[in-house]
């Protein structure tokens, strides 16, 4: 997740993966975090500040300073909410898809080459792994 400036009329508004830095934004991140049990668990009382005190007091962040630190904590907030679902999805997923799709290109199947990058067929992929007995499974 990278930091993202656009310029625009002499400001600078910006965006964090598809997250813009502005009031309304941080509010729902902050919401979802309280909802999902980790505004606590994750943030220091320092990064619940400084999340707050944005909130409060700047419509649109347009300190580069603060922004960093903005996206330091929203990183950490984003990673921790993220289902193990889609984060095995992310690293162990994608690797078996392709896997499958080199192996199914080696076997003449022409419709091989689209199973990498085909979201269902990675999530079918990671169900399976983290339903196959630890015995059984591969390294990947």
């Amino acid at each position: 997740m990278g930091r993202i400036a656009i310029e625009v009329e002499g400001e600078m508004n910006f965006l964090i993966g598809e997250i813009s830095l502005c009031r309304t934004e941080l509010a729902k991140i902050k919401k979802r975090a309280l909802r999902h049990g980790i505004w606590f668990k994750v943030l220091s009382r320092i990064e619940r500040i400084q999340m707050d005190l944005t909130v409060k007091v700047v419509e649109k962040v347009k300190s580069i300073p603060l922004a960093k630190v903005l996206r330091s904590i929203i990183a950490r907030l984003l990673d921790a909410m993220e289902s193990q679902v889609k984060r095995l999805m992310r690293e162990v997923g994608t690797n078996l898809a392709h896997k499958m799709s080199e192996i199914g290109k080696k076997l003449g199947c022409k419709s091989a080459e689209n199973w990498a990058n085909d979201q269902g067929f990675i999530k079918f992929l990671t169900i399976t792994y983290m339903n196959t007995p630890r015995l059984y499974k591969i390294s990947v």
